[in-house]
């Protein structure tokens, strides 16, 4: 019988689901680079990710981690992420629940680690309460400034089109307040704003991720503009929001603060999530021109401890498709 072992945590109320073992062998092995395995793991073993994120199993707001053996020697780890609808380049949240796992499992003490992704290599450091992890993200950017878009409903809205990890579209002006009790209509909104970005092929830069925005951003004024700078929500791919206040999303953001001269290096961006929690964000140049090193941090917790169990008898062992 085939089996993987997991380890569930959640970073601000999004939940990350690590493979810990189990993979299959080409897709764990170090021999190529992890951009490469996403391929493989995509194209032959995507039972993996429709098993784990598909019902009965799973649910359309689980995220995966596959815990892989890096190929850059300066790495300590790989990862590739995925969710219902398919693979992430990058994933803040998981990234953050990646170290708090391996921490629970006895694999890691506080310290910094380097982690290989499909889209690049980015340091994670575990603070010395194991839940605390601060990770500094591959170079982000903002590709377009309010590209406006007609949505039915909203009327007219602008949205910054930024990398930080995944492709972004970011909007201030669309008139929702970003709070849990408006999540249908955030949901909706969100929805229209993919629908048109789709249909009229706006798009970031093919040369990542095949330029493809498959995340809005919408943002609002926080509940205590003392505490924390902004309050968002966040439509990820597969038709489900980020609990989170979204590692990459904030990247994004930060990414557009540093474009517009309102967030200098170092100083502290505060960004909260729908449901109320926060991750603490500030930045430094990047080596490339007009791109910036966001650093995150966040918490996260581990809940569970899971032995999956695929019975060949089972017509849903892989997921309902």
């Amino acid at each position: 019988m085939r089996q993987l072992k997991i380890l569930d945590s959640h970073t601000g109320g999004e939940p990350t689901r690590l493979v810990v073992s189990g993979l299959p062998g080409e897709v764990f092995s170090g021999a190529t680079p992890v951009a490469s395995r996403l391929a493989l793991l995509r194209d032959r073993h995507d039972w993996v990710r429709t098993a784990l994120c598909n019902e009965p199993r799973g649910s359309e707001v689980m995220v995966g981690a596959a815990l892989v053996e890096p190929h850059d020697k300066s790495c300590q780890a790989g990862v590739i992420f995925f969710n219902n609808a398919g693979y992430l380049g990058m994933c803040g949240h998981g990234t953050i629940g990646l170290l708090v796992s391996l921490a629970y499992a006895g694999k890691l003490q506080p310290g910094t680690i380097r982690i290989e992704t499909p889209v690049g290599v980015i340091s994670a450091t575990l603070h010395e309460d194991r839940h605390r992890v601060t990770l500094a993200n591959i170079p982000s950017y903002r590709f377009k400034k309010a590209v406006p878009v007609e949505v039915q409903g909203l009327g007219k809205i602008h949205g910054d089109i930024a990398w930080g990890g995944n492709w972004f579209f970011l909007v201030s002006d669309h008139g929702l307040a970003v709070e849990a009790r408006n999540i249908p209509a955030l949901m909706a909104a969100s929805q229209a704003i993919q629908a048109q970005l789709d249909a009229q092929g706006i798009q970031g830069e093919a040369h990542l991720s095949g330029g493809v925005i498959d995340h809005i951003e919408l943002f609002g004024p926080p509940t205590s503009p003392a505490e924390v700078d902004s309050r968002s929500f966040v439509l990820c791919p597969g038709a489900q929001y980020d609990r989170s206040p979204c590692g990459t999303g904030t990247s994004a953001k930060i990414a557009c603060l540093a474009a517009d001269g309102k967030l200098a290096a170092g100083g502290l961006w505060r960004q909260q999530s729908v449901i109320g929690s926060v991750f603490e964000a500030s930045w430094q140049p990047a080596h490339e021109a007009g791109k910036v090193i966001p650093t995150i941090t966040g918490s996260a917790f581990v809940n569970a401890e899971v032995t999956a169990l695929f019975d060949a008898a089972d017509p849903f062992a892989d997921g309902i498709r």
